[in-house]
């Protein structure tokens, strides 16, 4: 399940379900009116904006009425309608969508065991499997660089754990960010461990 964490100014606030989390910033800014509290959330690091207005009930009604409306319908998701379905096909999760290719591309998939369709799957579960590594050490990097952005653009060091974090240097990032508030310090750092654990590094 999706969570996210909400701080108020440089200061953690709270961390977990956005429920929770959206109650822990209302009740912040019902404080405080003029506090800051940004939400972020936790795999990509973007900003989740709220309406936190009213009571506990409002905030919650309008988070329910957020969820439901983000619910895709199979064919928002660009599944074929199970109507078109030939009789008796399997419902396999399988998504039709336009692939252009060059006809000596297709000779090729045509002549593969099973066809282009299974061709395809195997090329790109290969493709998935081989830039994994690369892949979550990007997904790192940019989380950690939006929240970093977002949070600590103008502290000092900014610019070189930036520098650090792309670089793949550990070292360099941690003395870059040690003078940071120290809440603002740690949610950065669990952020970019991926960028720098060893896994990564040698499936990269």
């Amino acid at each position: 399940m999706a969570t996210c964490t909400a701080f108020e100014g440089v200061r953690r606030l709270a961390s977990g379900e956005l429920k929770g989390v959206a109650l822990a910033a209302r009740a912040a800014i019902e404080r405080d009116a003029g506090a800051s509290v940004l939400i972020f959330d936790d795999e990509t690091s973007r900003p989740i904006d709220l309406d936190l207005r009213g009571s506990e009930r409002d905030v919650l009604a309008r988070l329910a009425d957020r969820a439901a409306g983000s619910a895709p319908s199979t064919e928002d998701a660009g599944e074929a309608p199970s109507a078109s379905r030939g009789r008796g096909r399997p419902k396999l999760g399988v998504v039709a969508r336009e692939v252009t290719l060059l006809p000596r591309h297709w000779n090729w998939l045509n002549e593969q065991p099973g066809g282009a369709s299974v061709a395809l799957r195997k090329l790109v579960d290969a493709a998935r499997i081989a830039s994994e590594g690369k892949d979550r050490m990007r997904r790192a990097q940019e989380s950690a660089y939006r929240f970093m952005t977002a949070m600590a653009g103008d502290l000092a060091g900014y610019e070189e754990a930036t520098r650090a974090l792309y670089a793949n240097d550990a070292a360099r990032f941690d003395a870059m960010t040690a003078a940071w508030p120290a809440d603002v310090r740690d949610h950065t750092r669990k952020l970019a461990a991926p960028a720098f654990s060893q896994d990564v590094a040698r499936n990269g």
